[in-house]
Parts: structure tokens; sequence; C-alpha cells
């Protein structure tokens, strides 16, 4: 059984180990030994991971500037809140950034910005945000920027 065989039988049963064996076999520079099927499929989850969580962090942030500026009715007792929320989501972000997601961010602003809206209008019961995106994605990055 060769080497390859063996780490698909540990992809299967140990993920954790089949990726140190990995890396293993990567800084050794052997790479005709790596599973490379796995490899890939591993590599592509990652990217969707990361995309996922860059995309996510950016709707919270829009969450609670969507509240902070639009919802009046609990404004006094939670907007301190809202602007802890939105400083440690941008936090959050910034430092998971690359320029590919931000790209991407950047691409899909406004699907993120209507499912932020469509929460933001089931949480207030609200109707009178902008049709398009009010906001640069380099304004929802800055931490000194609100509406």
């Amino acid at each position: 059984m060769t080497i390859t065989t063996n780490l698909k039988q540990l992809y299967e049963t140990d993920d954790s180990l089949w990726l140190e064996e990995t890396i293993k076999l990567l800084k050794q520079k052997q790479f005709n030994q790596l599973d490379i099927e796995n490899l890939i499929e591993e590599l592509i989850s990652l990217g969707k991971r990361d995309l996922a969580k860059a995309k996510s962090l950016l709707r919270q942030i829009m969450i609670h500037i969507l509240l902070l500026q639009y919802w009046q009715v609990d404004y006094e007792r939670n907007y301190r809140h809202w602007l802890g929320e939105i400083k440690t989501f941008r936090y959050d972000l910034n430092n998971h950034l690359t320029t590919n997601l931000m790209n991407k961010l950047q691409d899909d602003l406004e699907n993120i910005n209507q499912s932020a809206i469509d929460f933001v209008q089931v949480k207030t019961d609200l109707t009178i945000f902008p049709k398009k995106c009010p906001y640069t994605l380099a304004q929802l990055l800055d931490n000194d920027y609100l509406p």
C-alpha cells in the first residue's frame, strides 16, 4: 500500500491526522505522495468557509448600523450595545480580510445588504430602508464611520 493510499484512508477516519501528515509532506516537498483529490477538496472548502465568515461579519456590521440609524423605538436602551457590536464585528472582519475576500465582498455588497435589511425588517417591522446599499465597503470597514 502506498503513502497516498494510506493518506486517502486516513482522510476518511481522522482528518486532523490527515492534515498533519499532508503538511509534513508539503514541507518535505514530497508532492508525489500527497492525497491531491482530498487536498483540493479541503482547499475549496477552506475558501468557502473564509468567504462565508467574511460575509457573515459584514452582514452583522450592516445589521447593527441599520438598527443604529433607523430604529428609534429602542435606541436609548440599545445604542451603546449596537456601537459595541459594530466595533467588535469590524475588528474581527478587518483581521480576517485578504485582498481577494475584499473583492468578493465588494462584488456581493448589495446581496449582503439585502440580507441585513431582511433581518432588520423582521426585527423592527420597519420598511423605510433604501433600495440600494447606502454604505460603501470602505465605510463599513472604517472604525470611525457611523451614519
